[in-house]
């Protein structure tokens, strides 16, 4: 687990931040994260991986360093709520690796992250942790195998090491305290794949009086020299030189004696097998007065085919460009020039969507974003104005991305449009987002805040999914929340903020001038960048210790519903695409705030004839001493039909359990049937046999569509003499005075409704002074992957363990070891406690 305090949806958060410390300031920590990313990518074959930490306030994943990734991509995945649906949180909190082998699991597991991120692409994430401490996770991603596969077991393990080391190093670090401090504010490190070096470099001292010459391991190798035969003489490197360029060297390092430096000779250096590549010589003269000789300084650069490579692209009359990690433009032939009608100098260190305003629709941008994600090739048609047709083709790799482009010379099918992709030898990736669709962090946002709220079935379940998926999507510390009551504005729940601040919303009528209600009023979102701005147009308004502010007003069915209130303690700049995100946000929440109000409403009634149904007051007895609990389903506004009922008649008492199939108002009407006819049998004086054999044949003429069960048991508290019956219901459970506590195996009869002349054995038995009767329902058991046999048997342990003390706190123990065996319990709870406890 996730060491530390445990919030309101149950997950666990870390007991130490890691905020707020610039790169640089924990060396140590920083050279642990770089191993960590560049090991896993190493051994898993990806080509991205990351290392997500924990924030300062445990509520977000943040990229800490990345290997491969673009940093175009990083934007919209900076920062993750660590209880959102996707694999690397999934990671973090469940201790676990979550591995998905490629686009088909993945929908089929995190279909909001596939809607996000439509590309074929493999991952895996794995938690960071030492012991009981998760300091973060690291996740991979690779391109799909063909044959479906994900990683080894091999490679699964080695990624679980990589991550152990990891947590290892910063629990170490964090011991010694030189961990550092870790937050948003934090640029991630980031790391370029490890690849084999495109131009060799070797370097040279060249003595030009004596002939001496100092070569490097990397100069012999480029003049296919073994490093060890090199007897250090000029004329022997020289001999690796194509005779004809000899003497235009010699002039060169001549010259370079009287100028000082000598700048990118060209020299053909045979290859042993009757050609030759050319190299370029760079290098200086330095002045030194101790040293009278001439020295020839430099380095010796072979960029292999290179040179010939970019000479031949350059004779090209289609387009070539090369694509750096995050998309910039690093290369651009003089074609490209001419098809996009734009200068090289305008297009380098740019990205092209920021450069050409046809290119700029974000379904261009996506089909980079699925080239660098899926690693496989893309192509796709472009409009350039005003009507001319270009096809792009994108080509990733591992240290970038290689494209071209040409015109389109032959007529276009009907119905063709910018980004419609384009077939090759090998289909490209087709799948995007229509033209002017947002970037996909913004999108996954609201696809997972929506999926939160389609769960959140109250007020303060919709309040709960916004804070949690709003406050760290956006790095806010502080959230409240409104409703519209009589058009007044009144506080349904908050995070963060003063009750001094919210004191001047509480109450207030929507026409009075405040940024929530002028927001509300005119259905425009409300963003105050600054406290200065805030005070301009509201110089009454107290602002606490908050810097920025969202005030978004919540709409539904054409009508304010409520407004949110979202808190920076930072100055925070909304960009555009924030400000869409959030509105749209605000048109989902206010939604389902309306839905969840509505429910919330229907909820009350139904608990209300609920509790009608229910006893209010138990009667005071002598010689008993009882008490009852009902306790309604965790959740839904489903109304169940467990009941529970004392009755005195004359000098004994009727003790009184029963259960309703189904959980709906069809049920709460049979139990309320069922219980007033059981009271009238019991007031006519009839066996405990009789009345409930009495009760099933009324709800058989009812015509039931449901069954029931119940408990009946009758005691006089002068004999301690109790008569059980049972139909089709659980057993009662006796604590004697010494603390033994038994099942009460006693014969029942069938479930109420199923036969008018069914009978109902009656069973009899004396209790001891200080005993407890326990007659209870099912919902009080019943655990998910378990047998009521062991239900049964858990519940007698408790009652033998819990029965110390009064029998008010023996009831509130019980329900509490209920509630803790299953938190999700959707049925009742009936609970009836009965002591015999006989005047001395």
């Amino acid at each position: 687990m996730i060491e530390g305090s445990v919030s309101a949806n149950g997950m666990a958060s870390s007991s130490y931040p890691l905020s707020a410390a610039g790169v640089g300031e924990a060396p140590e920590r920083d050279d642990a994260l770089v191993r960590a990313v560049v090991h896993a990518v190493e051994v898993t074959g990806a080509h991205t991986g990351s290392v997500f930490l924990l924030s300062g306030d445990h509520r977000s994943l943040l990229v800490a360093a990345s290997c491969g990734t673009p940093p175009s991509l990083l934007s919209g995945w900076r920062r993750i709520p660590v209880n959102s649906h996707i694999p690397v949180a999934e990671a973090c909190r469940s201790g676990r690796m979550i591995h998905l082998a490629g686009a088909d699991e993945t929908m089929r597991r995190f279909p909001q992250l596939s809607i996000a991120l439509p590309y074929p692409f493999g991952s895996a994430s794995v938690p960071v942790r030492a012991g009981e401490r998760t300091f973060g996770a690291i996740a991979v991603v690779w391109t799909p195998k063909p044959d479906g596969t994900g990683l080894s077991r091999t490679q699964r393990g080695q990624l679980r090491s990589a991550a152990d080391r990891l947590g290892t190093a910063l629990a170490g670090l964090r011991a010694r305290g030189t961990l550092g401090e870790y937050d948003e504010r934090t640029a991630p490190i980031l790391v370029p794949l490890p690849s084999a070096p495109a131009i060799r470099v070797g370097l040279f001292d060249w003595n030009l009086d004596t002939g001496a010459l100092t070569a490097d391991d990397e100069l012999c190798a480029i003049l296919g020299i073994p490093p060890r035969a090199f007897d250090g003489r000029a004329d022997t490197l020289a001999a690796r030189i194509e005779p004809a360029d000899l003497p235009g060297f010699r002039s060169a390092a001549r010259a370079a004696v009287e100028e000082g430096h000598l700048l990118a000779h060209h020299l053909r250096i045979l290859d042993g097998r009757g050609g030759h590549r050319v190299v370029e010589l760079w290098g200086r003269v330095p002045e030194s007065p101790d040293a009278p000789e001439a020295h020839l300084v430099g380095a010796v650069l072979d960029s292999g085919s290179g040179m010939a490579a970019v000479a031949a692209i350059e004779r090209l009359a289609d387009g070539f460009f090369a694509l750096s990690p995050d998309g910039r433009l690093a290369y651009a032939n003089h074609s490209l020039e001419d098809l996009l009608r734009v200068r090289q100098d305008e297009l380098l260190g740019r990205r092209p969507w920021d450069v050409l305003p046809w290119l700029a629709d974000p379904v261009y941008e996506d089909r980079y974003r699925a080239a660098a994600v899926s690693q496989q090739p893309v192509s796709f048609l472009v409009r350039r104005p005003p009507d001319e047709w270009l096809v792009f083709s994108l080509h990733p790799g591992a240290q970038g991305m290689t494209g071209w482009a040409s015109r389109v010379r032959q007529p276009l099918p009907a119905g063709t449009g910018p980004g419609t992709p384009v077939t090759e030898e090998e289909p490209p990736i087709s799948l995007a987002p229509p033209p002017g669709a947002p970037r996909v962090g913004s999108l996954y946002r609201v696809l997972t805040l929506g999926s939160a709220l389609t769960e959140a079935a109250t007020a303060n379940e919709v309040f709960d999914a916004v804070a949690d998926q709003l406050l760290p999507a956006f790095g806010g510390q502080k959230l409240a929340m409104a409703v519209v009551e009589e058009r007044r504005l009144h506080l349904l729940a908050q995070r963060g903020y003063s009750k001094h601040f919210l004191a001047r919303f509480e109450g207030t009528p929507l026409h009075a001038r405040l940024p929530v209600t002028d927001a509300l009023t005119s259905g425009v979102p409300l963003f105050v960048e600054s406290r200065e701005q805030l005070r301009e147009s509201y110089p009454e308004l107290t602002v606490g210790h908050t810097n920025s502010w969202a005030f978004l007003p919540l709409i539904a069915s054409n009508r304010p519903v409520g407004a949110c209130m979202l808190g920076f303690d930072d100055v925070h700049r909304f960009p555009d695409e924030e400000r869409g995100v959030l509105t749209a946000l605000g048109g989902l929440i206010g939604q389902a705030l309306e839905r969840a109000r509505l429910y919330d409403a229907e909820c009350a009634l139904a608990r209300g004839l609920q509790d009608a149904l229910l006893p209010h007051r138990l009667p005071t007895l002598p010689g008993l001493r009882i008490t009852g609990r009902y306790l309604p389903g965790t959740r839904g506004m489903d109304i169940g039909g467990d009941w529970y009922d004392v009755i005195p008649t004359g000098d004994e008492v009727a003790l009184i359990v029963g259960d309703v199939e189904g959980h709906n108002v069809p049920a709460a009407a049979a139990m309320g049937q069922l219980r007033s006819a059981m009271r009238a049998f019991v007031a006519s004086g009839h066996r405990p046999s009789d009345v409930v054999a009495g009760t099933n044949r009324l709800h058989m003429d009812l015509d039931p569509a449901l069954l029931a069960s119940c408990c009946y048991a009758r005691i006089s508290p002068r004999s301690g003499i109790v008569r059980i019956v049972r139909a089709g219901h659980l057993p009662p459970l006796l604590r004697r005075p010494d603390g033994h506590t038994t099942i009460l195996d006693v014969p029942g009869g069938p479930l109420l409704g199923i036969d008018a002349k069914a009978r109902f054995p009656e069973s009899e038995l004396r209790l001891a002074p200080g005993s407890v009767l326990a007659l209870y329902t099912d919902g009080l058991i019943e655990k998910r992957d378990s047998d009521i046999g062991s239900d049964v048997e858990r519940l007698r342990g408790a009652l033998a363990r819990l029965g110390g003390g009064g029998l008010d706190d023996l009831a509130d123990g019980l329900l509490r070891d209920a509630c803790h065996a299953s938190p999700d319990r959707a049925d009742d709870i009936a609970l009836l406690l009965t002591e015999y406890a006989p005047p001395r």
